[in-house]
């Protein structure tokens, strides 16, 4: 999900910054890193819909005035 292409740098002339050059060697040393961001990802992003309760939802609710204000 996170791995880059070998030989393809961004930038001009193939110029890679500091901080790239050291978030690279940082994820190369401690690989885990993408692992736990993986995860981080699976749990926040990756749920299951149920659309009954969507429906249900949008059934049950209350439209909104045009001008909230008033």
């Amino acid at each position: 999900m996170f791995a880059k292409q070998k030989g393809y740098r961004a930038g001009h002339d193939g110029y890679v910054s500091e901080i790239t050059q050291f978030l690279d060697k940082f994820l190369e040393e401690h690989p885990e890193v993408i692992d736990e961001q993986n995860r981080g990802w699976h749990i926040f992003w990756d749920r299951d819909v149920d659309l009954g309760e969507l429906k249900k939802a949008d059934e049950d609710s209350v439209p909104a005035k045009p001008y909230y204000y008033s």
